[in-house]
């Protein structure tokens, strides 16, 4: 009942026992869209544009609803399809070796499976059956040397030991696959930057440990500026 059409990606996994049923909304071609204000059978109520405020699903005003038709003039930039790239720059051994680390059933069937249908099923290429191209966000995962397409598209760890104001620092460049580069970055920073510091106290059994950064936070905040990044 949504308007214009629009069709998600369904389907039934299997995770720790359990069936659960996938709904992968990708962001479609045609946005805005809109759905009816009620269910019933009846519906001379009309549609309307829905967005997401705090907890809340809420109708649009007017000027939201002017500025969901401006979102929608731009397509998020790894949904873009790459003019200047070809589908043979998609490495079946590089999404092969992905689709082993998420254990994804997928697996199996790329051993057999068409190329341009597995490529199609990851959502990394588009286009018509004369002119298909793969997405960036495909280029990003799953070429050798993404920075062909991308230029300087790499993770740079900067650490400055007096401070900002200080001369003395050392630069780590990370370049690669976009998931190796994450990976790389945060085995560098957890294993070089971060640091324990062991405090005893008197009449106490138990050291207390502590570190100069929380990983955890450094990870969450490098994981979101490079996966949320809007171009």
């Amino acid at each position: 009942m949504i308007q214009p059409a629009y069709t998600p990606i369904v389907d039934v996994a299997r995770y720790k026992g359990k069936n659960i049923l996938v709904v992968w909304c990708f962001g479609g071609q045609n946005r805005p869209y809109k759905c009816p204000t009620t269910l019933d059978k009846d519906f001379s109520k009309g549609y309307s544009y829905y967005i997401r405020k705090m907890s809340s699903t809420v109708k649009t005003t007017e000027t939201e609803k002017k500025e969901l038709y401006d979102m929608a003039r731009v397509i998020p930039f790894d949904d873009r399809m790459n003019h200047e790239a070809q589908i043979q720059d998609l490495k079946l051994p590089l999404i092969q070796n992905y689709l082993y680390e998420i254990k994804s059933e997928l697996l199996k069937e790329s051993e057999t499976m068409d190329f341009i249908d597995l490529c199609k099923s990851m959502r990394i290429v588009d286009g018509t059956p004369e002119y298909m191209k793969p997405l960036n966000v495909g280029l990003m995962f799953f070429n050798d040397e993404p920075q062909k397409f991308f230029p300087y598209s790499q993770i740079e760890v900067v650490d400055l030991r007096n401070g900002p104001e200080g001369d003395d620092m050392t630069e780590q460049i990370f370049k690669g696959l976009i998931d190796s580069m994450i990976k790389s970055a945060l085995t560098y920073i957890k294993n070089t930057v971060i640091m324990e510091k062991i405090l005893k106290i008197d009449g106490q059994a138990k050291a207390v440990r502590f570190f100069n950064y929380p990983y955890q936070a450094i990870e969450e905040a490098l994981v979101n500026a490079v996966y949320h990044r809007r171009i």
